[in-house]
């Protein structure tokens, strides 16, 4: 059987918005995650990408649902056990100078990670400079940048020193949000294959959220597509690119830039009004920008296995 580190069960949450209404931002996603494995989640800007990431984490709280990590819900974990069990949790986020502090330098950030994450009790100071000189060597960060801060970096250095926060922890999943879409295509590509070696070296394993699908299609072993807050379709990459199924994913694909010594295809086009994601009535989320929807399409569609591993939300599939 599968050696499964996350699995997460009808995840929900819903905000507040005015005195009865609610906006549901993540809404019943349930999905599996084998250790070692990245699971790649795309879809357009306010589809609930990361929230869902954060509330994995419990960095924001569910509104309901379960998340089991490494065999135990962590949704009903104390604030003390937890915080603990954190350190196996990390994240990278988007905007690596916001979540720098501008008046640490590089091996302030990183040490300040190894100190208060206590995981190398009892040590002495040496000690702990020693392991940020190796977790900066591990990211490819020179040693001359040790007192640099922030503001003297590029966005690729202050991405890797972000990385080298969470790996401090010796984390088990890496919740890596958005961790290349500010930086230049060059260093991208820099970044994705640190990512990549990491993973390798130590057998980590990525909840890897973007919007690049030429991206995610490289980094990722499985993909969930999601639209409003729900997840639409959930394949292999390889299964998703080749034989896209939900109206949606077959659109989000259509629009990745073809090189012009290729064969251009058609490009789908979404048209009607976005649905509402504040008290959404029980129906298809995508139906009013949907070419095939029809009368069929009554109450919201759940995910139906249409293959082995292939799973589709579509009353018109299946």
């Amino acid at each position: 059987m599968a050696d499964i580190l996350l699995d997460v069960r009808h995840l929900k949450k819903y905000f507040p918005v005015g005195k009865q209404a609610m906006l549901h931002a993540v809404d019943d996603v349930n999905f599996t995650l084998e250790r070692g494995k990245t699971l790649g989640v795309v879809g357009e800007s306010g589809c609930g990408k990361s929230t869902m990431g954060r509330c994995v984490l419990r960095l924001i709280e569910p509104t309901d649902g379960e998340v089991w990590f490494d065999g135990q819900n962590i949704c009903k974990l104390s604030k003390a056990k937890m915080r603990s069990l954190r350190r196996e949790m990390q994240i990278v986020f988007q905007d690596p100078f916001s979540s720098l502090d501008p008046r640490m330098s590089v091996s302030q950030a990183i040490l300040e990670a190894v100190r208060t994450g206590k995981v190398m009790p009892g040590a002495s100071k040496q000690d702990m400079l020693k392991r940020v000189s190796e977790l900066m060597d591990t990211v490819g960060l020179a040693s001359r940048l040790a007192n640099a801060y922030p503001h003297e970096l590029d966005g690729g250095r202050r991405q890797r020193i972000g990385i080298a926060r969470a790996l401090a922890m010796n984390p088990k999943l890496i919740v890596c949000d958005e961790p290349v879409s500010a930086l230049d295509v060059s260093i991208q590509a820099q970044i994705l294959n640190l990512l990549e070696d990491l993973q390798n070296d130590m057998g980590l394993t990525y909840i890897f959220i973007t919007h690049d699908l030429s991206v995610v299609n490289h980094f990722s072993d499985d993909i969930v597509v999601m639209y409003l807050g729900q997840i639409v379709e959930k394949a292999s990459a390889v299964e998703l690119f080749a034989n896209p199924q939900h109206p949606y994913t077959q659109a989000l694909l259509s629009a990745i830039p073809i090189p012009a010594v290729r064969e251009k295809k058609e490009r789908i086009l979404l048209r009607g009004e976005l649905s509402s994601p504040i008290n959404p009535p029980d129906e298809c989320r995508f139906a009013k920008r949907c070419n095939y929807a029809s009368e069929k399409c009554v109450g919201c569609p759940g995910l139906k296995e249409i293959s082995p591993g292939h799973f589709v939300a579509c009353h018109m599939i299946g």
